[in-house]
């Protein structure tokens, strides 16, 4: 059985290495836990020494892409650098948008307080746009819920974390941006009745996935798409909205 933090490999070949990157695990070391294992470490036991060409979030799980020579390194970071790779994240948000498509072009500053916040700063800030999709509306008694497809432009440090709390709809359970509150069943299921454990959340961690990454292979240059599953987690939280919740989805707001 696939401990809780390693990482499930996606695909390999001898340029690159695909895999998903649970929650809770840095891709880099940690400036401030130096024994903390990352993702990098944990590979290279196994496949060899890895190129790190982007990152994700300690708390954000998904797909991540390491380079396994030099060259490779070189090309794929090319195209991250040059903003020819297309990523794909989806959100669970707290709050109902009331748009089905919505762009964000907000620049952005990166450590820009003691807690380490990136932040809008329309003076210092560098570009930054983000392309959102809205894909689900949940409603309960307590609470508002959103799935949301993100689609960043640029490659800023927390950038959708930023530009969703902009639009008044932080990722849930985001403890840097948002409130950091779990989302609990007893939230969503009406007449809940706990059993004689504690209630334990359905997502909390921050509820943010790197769905899909696509680029040009660096030795054939054919063009792929990697996905990595939605987390146990993640699925579970969005299979008891599904049942207990008020649901809208695509169709519904679209008249068909």
């Amino acid at each position: 059985m696939k401990a809780k933090h390693e990482p499930e490999l996606l695909h390999l070949d001898l340029d690159m290495l695909v895999v998903s990157k649970p929650s809770g695990l840095p891709t880099v070391p940690d400036g401030y836990d130096t024994d903390r294992p990352y993702l990098a470490a944990m590979l290279e036991p196994t496949f060899g020494q890895l190129w790190v060409v982007h990152r994700l979030d300690r708390d954000t799980s998904g797909v991540v892409v390491l380079a396994r020579n030099a060259e490779a390194h070189k090309s794929l970071s090319a195209q991250f650098q040059e903003h020819r790779v297309v990523k794909v994240y989806h959100a669970l948000v707290m709050g109902h948008p009331t748009w089905q498509q919505r762009s964000l072009s907000a620049p952005l500053r990166v450590d820009a307080d003691r807690q380490h916040r990136t932040i809008i700063d329309l003076e210092a800030g560098k570009p930054a746009t983000t392309h959102f999709r809205l894909l689900e509306k949940f409603q309960s008694p307590r609470v508002q819920v959103a799935l949301v497809e993100a689609t960043p432009k640029h490659g800023r440090t927390h950038q959708i974390r930023v530009h969703l709390c902009a639009l008044g709809m932080p990722v849930a359970a985001d403890p840097l941006y948002g409130t950091g509150t779990p989302l609990m069943l007893s939230a969503i299921k009406r007449q809940y009745r706990p059993g004689e454990d504690d209630e334990r959340p359905l997502i909390g961690r921050l509820a943010l996935h790197a769905l899909s990454i696509t680029l040009t292979h660096p030795t054939t240059g054919k063009t792929h798409t990697f996905e990595a599953p939605y987390p146990k987690d993640l699925a579970t939280a969005l299979k008891q909205l599904r049942k207990h919740a008020s649901r809208q989805t695509q169709s519904m707001w679209a008249g068909v």
